[in-house]
């Protein structure tokens, strides 16, 4: 079935799309990005059989098991990300924010961080690594790390830990050779570390889904927000605070900014690093 055959996406068909998508998962489509949701939603169609945009919104709008609509997800979604990207939070986060917690915890009491989105996995294993490397504490404190992302064949390719030479740009070669093999200009990350991490999917503005996520100490939501408006924001930044321990914390992407959001969250800044704090409310 080639394009040609298939009956042109309306004005009317964008908005109906776009106001679907936008209810699901907080992402808005500008009417620039027009060319780019018409040529996925094409794809799509042609995936499977369905020759007029009417039929393939009924079929994927009211398909039981969803399937098609997560399939959809995964076009819309764009996943670009690398090893250490803005590294400067993770070295605020060995250097000052883990003792912090740590001090806080019981002997025994796990710490718990969230990586969302994940994307392919790079984000959270950077984590694990930074960890690993430059905190003391890990030899006395067992630290939990999720990832989740709304994406579920980014999160298939995270849980493999395959990397292109690209990916793994950022990492110092000796940290390379300890936590990679490579093979053809690929680099596999070693078992251990791809152990380290929990992957999930998750739609941070569905307040089902998200009732299993609590008790985080530290959260990295990075360049996520970015794609919401202001309403999405305030909803995301509503579901963040809820998933958090009082006095944790959260790290946004450095164009992003909870002050702009909400008033709920102290900033806290270390150095040239801010993050933000979920005050204490009478201890936990």
């Amino acid at each position: 079935m080639s394009s040609a055959s298939l009956d042109k996406i309306s004005t009317a068909d964008f908005e109906r799309f776009r106001s679907l998508f936008y209810r699901k998962t907080g992402i808005h489509f500008e009417d620039g990005k027009r060319y780019f949701v018409d040529k996925r939603l094409y794809e799509r169609m042609k995936v499977t059989g369905h020759t007029t945009f009417k039929s393939y919104f009924t079929f994927m709008r009211f398909q039981a098991s969803g399937d098609e609509f997560q399939n959809l997800v995964n076009a819309m979604t764009v996943n670009e990300t690398y090893f250490f990207r803005e590294d400067y939070q993770f070295s605020a986060m060995t250097k000052h924010i883990m003792d912090e917690l740590d001090s806080k915890r019981q002997p025994g009491e796990d710490l718990r961080i969230w990586s969302v989105p994940s994307s392919t996995g790079e984000e959270p294993y950077s984590i694990a690594i930074q960890l690993l490397e430059y905190w003391k504490g890990i030899s006395h404190r067992d630290v939990e790390i999720i990832s989740s992302d709304i994406d579920s064949k980014v999160l298939q390719a995270a849980k493999k830990g395959l990397y292109s030479k690209r990916s793994v740009q950022n990492i110092p070669v000796d940290i390379q050779r300890k936590y990679f093999v490579e093979n053809n200009g690929q680099f596999q990350l070693i078992e251990d570390i791809r152990d380290s991490v929990s992957f999930t999917l998750a739609n941070i503005l569905s307040s089902s889904n998200m009732k299993q996520f609590r008790h985080f100490d530290l959260i990295f939501c990075r360049n996520l927000l970015i794609y919401f408006d202001d309403d999405s924001r305030k909803r995301a930044a509503q579901v963040l605070y809820d998933a958090m321990k009082p006095g944790g914390y959260i790290f946004l992407g450095h164009s992003e900014s909870m002050s702009r959001i909400t008033s709920m969250f102290k900033i806290k800044r270390f150095g040239d690093v801010i993050a933000y704090q979920k005050p204490m409310t009478g201890g936990e």
